[in-house]
């Protein structure tokens, strides 16, 4: 018998109705940008607002970089495509860059460069991570870090520390959160948003028990030369050498050199791991810009004369920030060691009256801070942990000051 054909032309429903991949829709907005982009639209139209919101240098990239990058626009070679794992003068430069600055002894052929940081963490976790693969993350983390796991296939697993511990984790905790299915430990340090930088016994007995249970480490020392008073950098390779042929650094010139628009990263790894993410990124983007590259070699085969000059206006903006918060009731700031974050707690003030309105969280308290005193915070959420606040203080002296100032009269008005 034949079947009845569709007279009345009803669209008939298919498993493609929905116009966005349900992988591609998960994905939230990173909150930082989101937040660093509605503060600088409310300044364009003269709202007099401070941003502690996205997490980049306030310098201007050094002149003699610059300079290195114009020269290569006229070079005819720049034009045209280039080696999709990156130019073979800066993979060679940072291989020495990497001896020179951490002492891990890496070859050209174990380093991809990448489109930033961020490509490099999603690159990395897409080639180690199959459906269902655990990664454990140390809480508070950076926004992209549980997104870039959770696209590649994998499932985040949150350890969470907090100001009693000055934000580092625990081997006792990461044990706790360690499955059959726990393939590799996300380790950062110094972090965002918090600033925490890990002892070099801390960073041994981490990665020792990795190495015993055979995990995987990403590292991301995008901040190592970001510390202050007696705070050390140590890399994880370093210290444990026996990690070395499960462990991928991720690293670039972002902040070191104040080139967060230049969009160069690397991953550094075994040389099977490399080649293979090497091959995903021959289709998903091909060769870095090279004239970003010319700029990043001249940047890592430098001195760390502008990095020098950075970190002293970072550390006394550190020291400011810190003394100014502690100042506010109802806010307890640890000092970080690292980056250019402060991240405190303010948990204190939730419920409370603030003008008429009590935040429940701290997505609602940000909002409130930004409408009322026109600053603009990043809520504890954006990194796995409500009820803090991270406040950026790569920015200007004297709006440090005035933002933290308007801030702290905001909040002294809170009331039960």
């Amino acid at each position: 018998m034949m079947a009845r054909m569709n007279t009345d032309h009803a669209p008939l429903a298919t498993s493609f109705d929905t116009r966005v991949s349900a992988r591609v829709s998960a994905i939230a907005e990173s909150m930082t940008l989101s937040i660093d982009a509605k503060a600088k639209g409310l300044k364009a139209a003269g709202r007099p607002v401070i941003v502690f919101g996205a997490g980049e240098p306030d310098f201007p990239t050094p002149q003699y970089i610059v300079e290195s990058a114009a020269e290569a626009c006229h070079d005819p070679r720049n034009h045209r495509y280039t080696p999709s794992g990156g130019l073979p003068a800066l993979k060679s430069a940072i291989a020495a860059k990497t001896l020179r600055d951490s002492g891990y002894e890496v070859e050209s052929s174990q380093i991809l460069v990448t489109n930033g940081g961020k490509q490099a963490i999603y690159e990395a976790f897409a080639t180690l991570l199959d459906p269902g693969d655990e990664v454990i993350v140390p809480a508070p983390y950076w926004t992209t870090y549980p997104e870039s796991i959770r696209l590649a296939g994998g499932v985040p697993v949150d350890v969470v520390a907090d100001e009693s511990t000055g934000y580092r984790v625990s081997v006792e905790q990461l044990e706790a959160a360690r499955t059959e299915r726990t393939k590799v430990l996300l380790f950062v340090s110094p972090s965002n948003p918090t600033g925490a930088v890990y002892s070099r016994e801390q960073v041994e007995a981490i990665g020792r028990w990795a190495a015993e249970h055979g995990l995987w480490v990403l590292t991301d020392e995008i901040y190592e030369h970001l510390v202050y008073g007696d705070a050390e950098f140590h890399s994880l390779p370093v210290v444990v050498p026996e990690l070395r042929d499960r462990c991928i650094v991720v690293n670039g010139v972002a902040k070191t050199y104040a080139m967060t628009g230049w969009r160069v990263g690397w991953l550094i790894g075994p040389t099977d791991v490399i080649k293979a993410a090497t091959n995903l990124q021959s289709h998903a983007t091909s060769n870095v810009s090279n004239v970003a590259q010319a700029a990043a070699l001249t940047a890592v085969s430098g001195d760390l004369t502008a990095v020098r000059d950075m970190r002293a206006a970072f550390d006394r903006r550190r020291r400011t920030i810190v003394g100014m918060l502690n100042a506010i009731d109802g806010v307890v700031c640890p000092t970080p060691e690292g980056a250019f974050y402060a991240y405190p707690s303010v948990k204190a003030l939730l419920g409370k009256d603030i003008r008429g309105r009590r935040p429940q969280n701290t997505v609602e308290l940000a909002e409130l801070v930004l409408d009322e005193a026109e600053v603009a915070v990043v809520p504890g959420e954006a990194f796995g942990t409500p009820g803090y606040l991270r406040l950026s203080y790569a920015l200007g002296d004297e709006d440090l000051v005035e933002g933290i100032s308007r801030l702290g009269a905001l909040l002294a008005e809170a009331k039960d």
